[in-house]
């Protein structure tokens, strides 16, 4: 019971390292708001969690919606303690001048402005809150991605977009640690989730083999490897960590 009381908002809940996370949370005894644009996904989590989730549509890349997500955790939970941007996309593999705009500019919205709107909401509440056990008011995950350590080819665009995640958890963490805001981030390899097809261009044994071949510890990343890794970094058994990129990787990155 690492979270008990706790309560949590997911972005990205309804699947995925998103799933994974919110039900390692429940099980460690707190209570999450799964956000979603996939309503049906976010409700299909919530149903298996039971009476500790709350299920949410929303566009984590529009303002207005992310205020809403942020008021709904008020209304169901009374308030928020630890923050999950956990949603994000990607563009198929392919050299970055055929990159559309459109797809330049959804993972801007997603990978980039969504983390900008949901700090702006949460940063005020948590800056609001009373200290907590180790002088902590509350804790920003963001899931970024060994993408932005240790960039593939052909993926340029999304590999920035998660230096960007990098980054800017670091800077955060420094500004707001005098704050009580613990802000950290997990770099995840390449995992069995919705995305992994995205990231590889077609999904064959071949392409499994050649990605697989870059990984040491021999697997991709499962949602329960991130769900682990995040419960530790998001309790207070962590209160003395803030500003780390924590690779989830089996190796990839050394």
């Amino acid at each position: 019971m690492r979270l008990k009381d706790k309560v949590a908002i997911i972005t990205g809940g309804g699947s995925g390292f998103g799933e994974g996370i919110a039900t390692k949370f429940v099980a460690e005894g707190a209570r999450v708001l799964i956000a979603d644009r996939d309503l049906a996904g976010s409700q299909r989590v919530a149903n298996q969690l039971g009476s500790a989730a709350r299920a949410i549509q929303v566009d984590v890349a529009v303002a207005a919606d992310v205020q809403r997500m942020m008021e709904a955790a008020q209304v169901h939970f009374g308030g928020i303690d630890i923050l999950v941007n956990n949603a994000g996309v990607t563009h198929l593999p392919q050299a970055l001048e055929d990159v559309s705009e459109d797809d330049f500019d959804r993972i801007v919205a997603v990978n980039m402005k969504a983390i900008y709107l949901a700090m702006r909401q949460v940063v005020p509440r948590f800056k609001a809150k009373a200290v907590g056990a180790h002088g902590i008011r509350g804790v920003v995950l963001n899931i970024a991605s060994t993408a932005g350590v240790s960039p593939r080819p052909r993926l340029g665009w999304y590999n920035a977009s998660k230096g960007w995640v990098i980054t800017a958890t670091r800077a955060n963490a420094v500004e707001l640690a005098p704050f009580g805001i613990r802000v950290v981030a997990l770099n995840p390899v390449a995992g069995e989730t919705p995305l992994l097809k995205s990231f590889m261009g077609e999904d064959t044994p071949e392409i499994r083999a050649k990605f697989l071949s870059t990984i040491p510890i021999g697997r991709f990343s499962q949602p329960e490897d991130l769900g682990n890794a995040a419960c530790f970094l998001c309790s207070d058994e962590a209160s003395m960590i803030t500003g780390v990129c924590m690779e989830v990787d089996g190796g990839r990155c050394i």
